[in-house]
Order: C-alpha cells, then structure tokens, then sequence
C-alpha cells in the first residue's frame, strides 16, 4: 500500500454556523493522505493508472466552492467520502483547519 500526499492544500469555503460565516468564505486548509497502491503506475508511467492529486484538488476546489458546512467535522468526512467514493482511494486520513 503507497500513499499520496496532498500537504497544506488550502481552499476557501463557506464554514460555520455562525450568521456571517454562512455568506462569507474562510480559507481553509486540509492534509490528505490517501492509501492507494500506485505498483500499476509505477510500472505503466501512466496517470491513469494513479489517483491524480491535481484532478483532485480540481475536484475539491469546484465542489467546496459551491457547498456549505456548518462544522469542520462534517467537512472532512465530506472530503473522506469524495476520495474513497469518486477516486478509489482505498483509505484516506483528513486533517483540516479553519484559519
């Protein structure tokens, strides 16, 4: 099993239950570990063969640019499910912080 780090990958979203944070984004910034094995790539050279950690900061730039969480709890498991789901991570560890 190999991980992809995504580090210090910052992003503004609508975040908190709070008046103001519900029509203002705020920056946030998350770390991504994704468990996935990358032999086929490494054997290949081929991107498709891999999760590509630009089509998924891409990804997670569009989708948290349109939605809104009220807890930072709720974001990152909406982030864990994205990469598990749509990219085939095997597992993910998510860290984020509001800034």
């Amino acid at each position: 099993m190999d991980i992809i780090f995504i580090e210090s990958f910052r992003v503004e979203t609508l975040i908190g239950i709070y008046p103001r944070e519900r029509i203002v984004p705020q920056p946030v910034v998350f770390d991504l570990r994704i468990g996935h094995s990358t032999a086929t790539a490494g054997a290949s050279d081929d991107i498709h063969d891999t999760i590509d950690y630009a089509e998924v900061v891409s990804r997670l730039r569009a989708v948290l640019a349109e939605k809104h969480f009220l807890l930072l709890e709720k974001l990152a498991e909406f982030v864990a499910t994205l990469l598990l789901e749509d990219f085939g991570a095997q597992w993910v560890q998510v860290s984020v912080a509001k800034l």
